[in-house]
């Protein structure tokens, strides 16, 4: 095959594979070098006597200080499907921004170098894509039918994670950083030029950026095992994430990306419109999203508290996990559950959900001071329920101000659904 460097092809000893891929799934890798021999070799026998038609396997190397690319050039050298893309920085999506950028494979895809998704949801990831089902698919570890094995706090994180971009991003999809995505190659060289970060939020900004732009995400069940010796480093991950959850949301909310280009080169046409807000008739679906909400800020507002309590200390944990939570409770809300779209009188609804988060905050905040009062020596399970009790004092409270006065009647009107324009010609 090739060996390539960012700056551009170098011959190999190999000769060229004489046909276009339809997969090309990368695998990106620093210092694996472990791992790397034989899940190249597996995957390459998978993919050899189980995969339909051409592929490739391109091992991205980021930045390897170890044997890594002296064990991919070889590997390059032996199997005519792999090739070995060498970069000099680190970051999983500046690996997959390089290659997928570069391809000319017709659906691009990657997968973790410790193969921990069974390499049998390769065909039903890629089946969608290549078909035009879908745009993009992703394995989930977190839906019906599932099979993860794995510790509790992998376990935990990752649902909290979900979990919080479904309150701050409003997304969807169920599972944004599981090691396992497949997309069409002329989706991703839209998308690309969008999408920001080149570590671990890159698989995230993709996701809600295709999601926000119409775009179908297909989702295939895995069965996932969790590599013992991972040296991901969760702290500095999670801080990442949420500093690129930041940064996409002020993206998305000043209207900053041409998403709508996108939406009508590619996107999607709803099946039927929106329902009117403000309809005396929605009360009962208001309740019932908002609740739905509420229910996904309280968890994320728990997961906050427990990963910042050790090193905040408690109150401090509290009022920085309420904070976050609110802000992407009222996004959620502002939209979902009230039909609010568009930025117009956004700063107005959040500094008023910010004044109505005061008094939830002063209801947690009190009642864990009055625990500490009558209980100082209290465990963190009892302050969680303390703290969930609050909550739902507040969340009713939260309501009724986002009816009567947060989000009153004609502040905003919802946009009005544009569907998608020569969606067939795309096609």
């Amino acid at each position: 095959m090739t060996i390539t460097t960012a700056a551009g092809p170098v011959p190999s000893p190999a000769p060229p594979c004489p046909v276009r891929p339809v997969l090309d799934i990368v695998v990106p890798v620093h210092d694996e070098e472990t791992d790397l021999e034989p899940s190249v070799r597996r995957l390459h026998a998978f993919l050899r006597t189980g995969f339909p038609y051409p592929f490739r396997i391109t091992v991205a190397d980021n930045a390897s200080t170890d044997a890594t690319p002296r064990i991919a050039t070889r590997l390059a050298g032996e199997l005519a499907e792999v090739q070995v893309v060498r970069l000099a920085g680190k970051g999983r999506g500046r690996a997959l921004r390089h290659v997928w950028s570069r391809s000319d494979a017709t659906v691009l895809a990657y997968c973790d170098v410790d193969l921990s998704t069974d390499l049998g949801a390769v065909l039903p990831l890629v089946a969608p894509v290549l078909s035009g089902h879908s745009d993009l698919a992703i394995g989930t570890r977190l839906g019906r039918g599932s099979r993860v094995v794995r510790g509790a706090k992998r376990e935990l994180l990752s649902r909290g994670y979900n979990l919080v971009l479904r309150g701050a991003l409003a997304a969807r999809f169920s599972d944004a950083q599981c090691g396992f995505k497949a997309i069409r190659a002329d989706v991703a060289h839209r998308l690309l030029p969008l999408v920001e970060d080149p570590g671990w939020f890159f698989d995230t900004e993709l996701l809600v950026l295709a999601e926000r732009a119409g775009l179908r995400i297909h989702e295939v069940p895995v069965d996932w095992v969790d590599d013992p010796d991972s040296r991901v480093d969760i702290a500095a991950t999670v801080l990442a994430d949420l500093r690129g959850i930041r940064r996409l949301g002020r993206a998305l909310a000043t209207g900053a990306l041409p998403l709508a280009d996108i939406r009508a080169r590619l996107g999607r046409a709803p099946l039927q419109p929106a329902p009117v807000p403000g309809d005396a008739q929605a009360v009962p679906g208001q309740l019932a999203r908002f609740a739905a909400v509420g229910i996904v800020s309280t968890a994320a507002n728990l997961l906050l508290f427990l990963a910042l309590r050790d090193p905040l200390g408690t109150i401090a944990a509290n009022v920085v996990a309420t904070g976050i939570c609110a802000v992407a409770n009222t996004a959620a809300n502002r939209r979902f559950t009230f039909g609010v779209r568009g930025r117009g009188h956004m700063i107005t609804h959040q500094f008023r959900g910010l004044l109505v988060f005061g008094l939830g905050l002063a209801l947690t905040t009190g009642a864990l001071g009055l625990l500490a009062t009558l209980a100082p020596d209290a465990g963190p399970m009892v302050e969680l329920g303390v703290i969930v009790a609050a909550n739902l004092v507040a969340t009713a409270l939260r309501f009724v101000a986002f009816r009567s006065w947060i989000l009153r009647p004609g502040a905003a009107p919802a946009a009005p659904s544009v569907p998608a324009r020569g969606e067939a010609a795309a096609r």
